[in-house]
C-alpha cells in the first residue's frame, strides 16, 4: 500500500498493491497495519457505506459540525471524480479542495481527514462506492457546502449534475459552520 499527498497533504491517495493474471486480480482493500504504515496514521472505522448511483449524479459536499468523520472512500463499480474541500479555518489550505478519479479500474481510495466537506460525481454509467467512517452518521450535525461555490471553484467534470434537494439547498463557505 502507497499512500501519495494530493495538493492538500492531509488528503491522501492511497494505491494498494494489485495482483492480477488472466484469472483476475486480488488486492487487500484495507489493512490497519498496511494503512498505518503508509500513512503515519492510527485510525479506528466504525461503519461502512456503500452507495450505488447513476451517471451525472453528484452527491455533496457534505460534512458533520460535530462527529467529524473521517472517509475511506473507494469504488468497486464504475468511476467518479472524488473531492474533498478543507473547512478547518486555521488551515493554510482553507477553502481549497481537492480531487482524484476513483474508479473499478484503478482500485485507488482516498483518505479525507475529519474537517473536510466531501462528495463525488458519478463518470460511468453508474457507480458503487464504499467509504469506511471514524464516527458515526449523525444527520442532526450534518452540513452541506454548495457543490458549485464560485469561492471554492472546484472544477467539477459536467455542467449539470443531477442532485438531491439538500445538495441544492448546500450552502456557499462564507454562510457554512467550519472547523476551527
Amino acid at each position: 500500500m502507497k499512500a501519495v499527498p494530493t495538493s492538500i497533504p492531509d488528503v491522501l491517495m492511497i494505491e494498494p498493491k494489485v495482483f492480477g493474471d488472466a484469472r483476475g486480480f486480488f488486492f487487500e482493500s484495507f489493512n490497519a497495519r498496511a494503512f498505518r504504515d503508509a500513512t503515519g496514521l492510527d485510525e479506528t472505522f466504525v461503519q461502512d457505506n456503500h452507495s450505488r448511483s447513476a451517471r451525472g449524479v453528484l452527491r455533496g459536499l457534505h460534512y458533520q459540525i460535530r462527529q467529524p468523520q473521517g472517509k475511506l472512500v473507494r469504488v468497486v463499480r464504475g468511476a467518479v471524480f472524488d473531492v474533498a474541500v478543507d473547512l478547518r479555518r486555521a488551515s493554510p489550505s482553507f477553502g481549497r479542495w481537492a480531487g482524484v478519479e476513483l474508479s473499478e479500474d484503478n482500485h485507488r481510495q482516498l483518505w479525507i481527514p475529519p474537517g473536510f466537506a466531501h462528495g463525488f460525481v458519478v463518470l460511468s454509467e453508474s457507480a458503487d462506492f464504499l467509504y469506511k467512517t471514524t464516527d458515526y452518521y449523525a444527520p442532526e450535525h450534518e452540513r452541506c457546502l454548495l457543490w458549485n461555490d464560485p469561492a471554492v471553484g472546484v472544477d467539477w467534470p459536467l455542467d449539470a449534475p443531477l442532485l438531491s434537494g439538500k445538495d441544492r439547498e448546500g450552502k456557499p463557505l462564507a454562510a457554512c459552520e467550519v472547523f476551527e
